[in-house]
């Protein structure tokens, strides 16, 4: 009798384990990671959504779109972006494309980056018509603000999220006018749609004209709102051209780097030691030269799967996600930096 109790009880307590270890995987951003509560690492509050891709194709060399449907995905406006978790674990950032109108169905396009850091391959060898991906929820760090009028300039596929602020601009009957440069017209993807709007795109592909001309954005009228999404040198280029900086609106697709970067010490309060970061490396590669297991995954500051707790030293924050409140004890290893001599981590 004493047996058959003692089996019992450890058969329920393996039971109650199993529970609670699959509800510390919903919660985790990158299942099946566990969770963890220390330190802070991977932490998100919105919960996984699930999709199904349901169309493939390329509408330019190089850039595959790819058209999710589910009853589960919300809606969305101009200028979103979502996270999704690929088969291999990584989790990227991809700009919404489609129209927001389409209820239960998101549009992403990615381009295949040759020497990047596996992301975008992933998604153009294994993402196939059928294929069930998890996501979370869009957030919106460029959205679209209400103005008379607008200059849009797009770099390459930057298009992405200013495609549907055509959209949006165009039926609230506002003023507007798009840039959109790329190395070659048959590298630029969304052409046929963007014919439609006739003499309000320009397009200048680097192989036939050179680089975009940028000089009639120094004469746009007052309260024009400039929209730009792009590689890096075409975003200063742009800030430059405005006669008014604060009219510019910029999405990066990774975070800005920093300039005048100094060295600081990062002393790791539960494993003990210190380690020195330099000037052109990020906290995170410094800290996994001795904690190699040290979890991260889209290393722009986006996804925050390489959160962690600040014990001490004040934080030079460069990530796109942590609110003010979050931000108070906490840093992203992939993007932020000390504005101080020393940091002390829960590590």
């Amino acid at each position: 009798m004493r047996r058959a109790l003692a089996v019992t009880a450890v058969a329920g307590a393996a039971v109650l384990a199993r529970r609670a270890l699959l509800r510390r995987i919903g919660r985790s951003p990158l299942w099946p990671l566990p969770a963890l509560e220390n330190p802070v690492s991977g932490y998100s509050p919105r919960r996984a959504l699930h999709a199904v891709i349901v169309s493939r194709t390329e509408p330019a060399e190089g850039v595959l779109r790819l058209v999710l449907e589910s009853e589960e995905l919300p809606s969305w406006t101009p200028g979103a972006h979502v996270d999704l978790t690929l088969p291999s674990g990584l989790v990227r950032q991809y700009s919404l494309c489609g129209d927001p109108a389409e209820a239960g169905r998101w549009t992403i396009a990615v381009r295949l980056v040759e020497d990047g850091r596996g992301g975008s391959r992933e998604v153009h060898e294994r993402l196939v018509e059928g294929t069930r991906l998890q996501l979370r929820a869009p957030r919106n760090r460029f959205e679209l603000e209400p103005a008379d009028s607008y200059a849009f300039v797009a770099g390459g596929i930057g298009i992405t999220p200013v495609l549907p602020m055509l959209r949006a601009a165009t039926a609230a009957g506002a003023d507007w006018t798009l840039l959109y440069g790329g190395r070659s017209r048959a590298s630029m993807p969304f052409l046929p749609e963007l014919a439609a709007y006739g003499d309000r795109v320009t397009v200048t592909a680097a192989d036939e004209a050179g680089l975009p001309d940028l000089g009639p954005l120094a004469g746009i009228r007052p309260g024009t709102l400039v929209y730009c999404c792009g590689p890096e040198p075409l975003m200063r280029a742009v800030t430059a051209a405005v006669p008014d900086p604060g009219a510019v609106r910029l999405e990066r697709f990774a975070a800005a780097a920093p300039a005048g970067a100094k060295p600081f010490t990062v002393e790791l309060a539960r494993t003990g030691g210190t380690v020195e970061v330099a000037p052109d490396e990020s906290t995170l590669t410094a800290v996994r030269r001795v904690l190699p297991d040290t979890p991260y995954s889209c290393g722009q500051g986006f996804c925050g799967t390489c959160r962690h707790r600040v014990l001490a030293g004040r934080v030079d924050h460069r990530d796109g996600l942590l609110t003010d409140g979050e931000r108070a004890g906490s840093m992203l290893l992939c993007v932020s930096r000390a504005a101080s001599d020393r940091l002390v981590l829960d590590l």
